[in-house]
């Protein structure tokens, strides 16, 4: 996943991932059943956890205890508390996206042993049943570049709305304000409108900046302006919301449930513009992000406020199944991870979303490049 670009915090020429392959001992054409999952770009590979904590403590467990005792099917939630075992609270970082890669590959797992798609499995268990025939999607890219300018950018933005995209994100903090202004006009000027780009600071800023930014950012009339500050800066997110008018979005770095309270009770978020973007995969997985959904709509959110970050067919199944707003893609950047499936191009801003056995790895070859030898 290493790329020459960077954001306001990292560069990503180092990036790494971990990919995990779970299998079972129930054998379909000639083959385990197995269950694959990965971590989400952003974060760097955590193998010495995942080799050392979480599989032992699988491995360990009763085959009873990895089962639902009243259908006796595989089921991630009871694998999820096993591999959390011997876990202090709190502290949620590298484990979690370790925890998290297990987690998924689980579920990838207990979708196949079921003969369903992963959206499926989702929606039986935490929606009403029914898939989304398609998710809205939007491309996240605009990473700053060596040597390149807001020619290259504007260039990159449009490119997508080529590829089916309809929305774009670009990235900020990387540059002077002025410098960034001119960037963001560049881009708004030629996807025609402001509603179609969203800018990420990827926590950058301290509040004076967060609030100069947001003064800044107002009259492009953006569809929103994402993670100012820290992400655990909930007062300087509640002082934002005060101040600037159009939507904020935040959440992909925080990792529990707990923290994704914290941020509904004291971050300023207002469920009628807001958007929630915690990341499934790097958020001990779909076990945890699930919590987080059902503990948001108890403090009156909506499902479709939730647009998942991490580009990948693990958020486009939770989408699908659980009814959220969409999800983001990286059309450009973080592969063989980033994107969907190889026979679902976008159209219109969305992505048809396919009744395939589990996540779909094995439907997109370069992703399954990696995994097939394991």
């Amino acid at each position: 996943m290493a790329a020459e670009i960077r954001n306001a915090y990292v560069d990503f020429s180092t990036m790494t991932a971990s990919i995990v392959a779970v299998e079972s001992d129930v054998i379909r054409d000639a083959r385990p059943v197995t269950g694959y999952g990965f971590s989400s770009p952003g974060r760097y590979a955590q193998g010495e956890i995942i080799r050392n904590r979480a599989i032992p403590r699988l491995m360990r467990a009763e085959a009873k205890a990895l089962l639902d005792p009243e259908t006796g099917d595989l089921d991630p939630v009871r694998a999820n508390a096993i591999m959390f075992e011997g876990e202090k609270p709190g502290g949620h970082g590298d484990r979690s996206v370790a925890i998290g890669a297990v987690d998924a590959a689980m579920w990838d797992l207990a979708a196949k042993l079921r003969g369903q798609s992963l959206a499926q499995l989702f929606a039986d268990r935490f929606g009403n049943g029914a898939v989304a025939d398609s998710v809205w999607v939007y491309a996240a890219g605009g990473y700053y570049q060596p040597g390149s300018g807001p020619d290259a950018l504007v260039a990159e933005m449009t490119s997508y709305l080529g590829q089916g995209f309809e929305h774009v994100k670009m990235k900020i903090g990387g540059a002077p304000l002025t410098e960034d202004a001119e960037r963001i006009a560049a881009v708004v000027e030629a996807v025609g409108d402001g509603a179609r780009v969203a800018v990420d600071a990827n926590g950058r800023f301290d509040l004076d900046t967060a609030l100069a930014y947001g003064e800044m950012l107002t009259p492009f009339g953006l569809l929103w302006y994402e993670e100012a500050g820290d992400p655990l800066d909930y007062a300087l997110n509640a002082e934002l919301a005060r101040t600037y008018s159009g939507s904020l979005a935040t959440g992909e770095n925080l990792f529990s449930v707990q923290d994704s309270r914290n941020l509904i009770r004291y971050a300023g978020m207002r469920p009628d513009r807001d958007w929630l973007q915690m990341d499934p995969a790097l958020s001990y997985g779909p076990t945890e992000f699930i919590r987080m959904v059902a503990d948001a709509e108890s403090n009156g959110w909506r499902r479709d406020r939730f647009i998942p970050h991490g580009g990948h067919q693990l958020n486009l199944a939770l989408a699908a199944g659980l009814g959220l707003g969409g999800t983001e893609c990286y059309p450009g950047v973080f592969q063989p991870v980033g994107g969907f499936l190889d026979s679902t191009p976008v159209n219109g801003g969305r992505v048809k979303v396919l009744d395939h056995p589990g996540i779909g790895v094995e439907e997109k070859s370069n992703l399954w490049a990696h995994f097939r030898d394991l």
